[in-house]
């Protein structure tokens, strides 16, 4: 017997609570989407009782919530195509035979920044939005008002998911994390006091999560090797720092992982993580001397061939030594188009990092987007190509370098449903064409959106498409094609039953889309002004702002927007502020950006040379009021937010303070 078995047979045991469990399984299910149906609800309960029988739970145990982070298997893990794989022997024969077909004489590449026939690296190489079943035109913007910031303060994607930040607030303590050392400060007075410090050990451009009184610091592990590709470290390390006395924070636990962190979400108390372990490092020869092409590739693929599951799987170390992550049966294998990486899904309560529930794929992920309950991967073609090797072989011969991403024209999707800690596999799909970023895909009521460039599998421009789940699979529902021809999508906003889509050549395009008949998305609206929008967000009263760059003489100028939207099918712009020679920082890092409602109000971060100001910009009736306040300077410009507290005043977070910023 385990010395978990040990302690399992010495808990008290009473007679089992079976109604107070059921109940509390009906109740946990009826948070989730009724279309799941009943049984899922049958099945969380029995999971429960079966808990109890077991001997983890007595009867005065607490409710589900605290179980998901138990250990052992996962509800059932893969279905549709993703086959897990049926021994370790199995999986390794599945990382051999690709592998094969992407090593070259110099190994996995050279790093010159190209992929197989001159395209550029993928993202993840280089590392780091109801059932309406009318046909009615969407009346408004959305039945939600303007989107406030998360429950810490962060401006995210989708309202019930929370992102990392280096900035986190409860409404009273404010925690920021600058380099490796992480600080609370007290805002609760009429000024905003520190009360401490707290160095985290080995955490490399590192963010953090709040959970209660528990911070989650999720960065790159400092002693970890370096990719010989990307340069990037491989490694990462998840810290948790208790904060339940402020003036003296104190880390309750480390966790490594062999994995770059590819997507960090917390939904409620649990975190999930997706890694990325990226092409293993074998024992590689190049030609040079002695040693011929025609040598280096016999050796190179005599080196994956004697490649071990070791080599493959990446591992993960709570203190007590390393440990493989995942078992080989928890691994699916992906479809043959896929590209070659091991990418897990890590689920765990804040409070128990050291309990994480895993299950993988043995295949590439460039992009992971979660709603409120699911999680969809992509695995998206690269884009075009920028040049060709076979036009540059007196830059570098022969070079290439594989990709971990798909090289097709298609989109591989992968989606998995949340239950806590648990993620289970439960349809794919594919989608011709390439996408963008976590921005260009959105759920909702069951249909996932996804904005769509063109690939090698479509013509030149852009689409909208629409899925659902059919059995196991995602199939296409409706789409609307040919937006913004020979044309980049620049920016992507989701709504109840609406999408508006900007595209940029010379001009900015805004599109809208009518989604409230996913299976017959249309056209609506389309507004041509100069510059483009890279983010928008939505306001009250029918508006939406948009940030991005402007057009004409002073094309490349930061240029904020506001759009009157409530015609959908007559999109007017009201009012524009530019600002020559600034960027704003918000339209590559919407973290950088605060609406208050309240103050009919924005707060946003731009950038002219070393000047770093925040503007504050006053909407009212359709107009733009603009203030700018100089608040850093230098390359801090990255540390710079704000944050609104419940009492309506702002924290300003510099490269070296945190302070009350007065508004107008």
């Amino acid at each position: 017997m385990t010395d978990l078995d040990d302690q399992w047979n010495e808990l008290p045991t009473s007679t089992p609570p079976v109604d107070a469990i059921l109940r509390a399984g009906r109740d946990r299910e009826a948070k989730r989407r009724a279309v799941r149906g009943p049984a899922l609800a049958v099945a969380a309960s029995a999971a429960l009782i079966g808990a109890y029988i077991a001997g983890s739970i007595d009867g005065n145990a607490p409710g589900p919530a605290d179980l998901s982070a138990r250990p052992g298997p996962s509800p059932v893990a893969f279905q549709a195509d993703l086959d897990p794989a049926q021994s370790c022997d199995d999986l390794l024969a599945s990382y051999r035979d690709r592998a094969l077909g992407l090593v070259t004489e110099w190994g996995w590449g050279t790093g010159y920044g190209y992929g197989k026939a001159g395209l550029p690296l993928s993202p993840v190489q280089l590392g780091p939005r109801r059932d309406a079943l009318t046909n009615a035109t969407p009346s408004r913007l959305s039945t939600r008002e303007g989107q406030t910031a998360g429950p810490t303060g962060t401006n995210i994607q989708e309202p019930d998911v929370d992102e990392p930040d280096t900035v986190k607030s409860n409404g009273k303590l404010v925690i920021r994390l600058r380099g490796d050392d992480l600080l609370v400060y007290d805002a609760s007075g009429d000024k905003v006091t520190k009360q401490s410090t707290i160095r985290l050990p080995r955490l490399e451009d590192g963010e953090i999560l709040l959970s209660g009184t528990t911070v989650v610091a999720i960065g790159a592990d400092q002693v970890s090797p370096r990719d010989d590709v990307t340069g990037e470290r491989r490694g990462s390390r998840i810290m948790t720092i208790s904060i339940k006395q402020p003036s003296k924070p104190t880390i309750e636990s480390t966790v490594t992982y062999s994995s770059r962190v590819l997507s960090t979400r917390q939904h409620g108390a649990t975190v999930r993580l997706v890694l990325a372990a990226g092409l293993p490092e074998l024992d590689f020869v190049e030609p040079g001397g002695k040693v011929t092409p025609t040598q280096a590739l016999t050796a190179n693929r005599a080196a994956v061939e004697d490649s071990t599951i070791k080599d493959w799987l990446p591992t993960h170390d709570s203190g007590d030594g390393s440990e493989q992550l995942l078992d080989c049966t928890d691994v699916a294998l992906p479809p043959a188009a896929s590209g070659l990486d091991t990418v897990s899904i890590v689920g765990f309560k804040a409070s128990a990092p050291a309990a994480p529930q895993t299950i993988g794929l043995a295949g590439g992920a460039t992009i992971a987007y979660e709603s409120a309950d699911h999680l969809y991967l992509a695995d998206s073609p690269e884009p075009a190509a920028i040049a060709r090797l076979d036009d540059c072989f007196d830059c570098f011969p022969g070079r290439v370098v594989p990709m971990t991403g798909s090289a097709g024209g298609t989109t591989h999707l992968y989606d998995f449903e949340l239950d806590g800690v648990f993620a289970s596999h439960v349809a794919s799909g594919e989608i011709e064409g390439r996408i963008q970023d976590r921005w260009s895909l959105d759920e909702a009521d069951d249909v996932l959106r996804v904005a769509v460039g063109p690939s090698s599998e479509t013509g030149p421009f852009n689409s909208v498409v629409t899925l659902r789940r059919d059995g196991q699979e995602l199939v296409e529902a409706g789409r609307v094609d040919r937006l913004g021809r020979n044309e980049e999508i620049k920016g992507v906003r989701w709504f109840d039953d609406l999408a508006v889509v900007v595209t940029y050549r010379q001009v900015d395009p805004l599109y809208t889309i009518d989604l409230a008949d996913p299976s017959r998305p249309k056209l609506i609206g389309k507004l041509k002004i100069p510059g483009y929008s890279d983010y928008l967000h939505p306001l009250e009263n029918d508006e939406m702002l948009g940030i991005g760059f402007s057009g004409g003489r002073d094309r490349g100028s930061a240029q904020i927007a506001v759009f009157d939207t409530s015609d959908l099918t007559d999109v007017k712009r009201t009012d524009v502020e530019q600002y020559p020679g600034s960027e704003p920082i918000a339209a590559g890092e919407p973290r950088a950006f605060t609406y208050l409602p309240e103050q009919d109000t924005v707060l946003t971060v731009l950038q002219k040379s070393s000047t770093v100001s925040l503007a504050t910009i006053e909407i009212r009736n359709g107009r733009l009021t603009s203030r700018l306040t100089k608040v850093e300077y230098g390359a801090d410009a990255a540390q710079v937010r704000t944050i609104a507290m419940p009492d309506d005043r702002v924290v300003l977070i510099t490269g070296e303070d945190v302070r009350f910023f007065d508004l107008p």
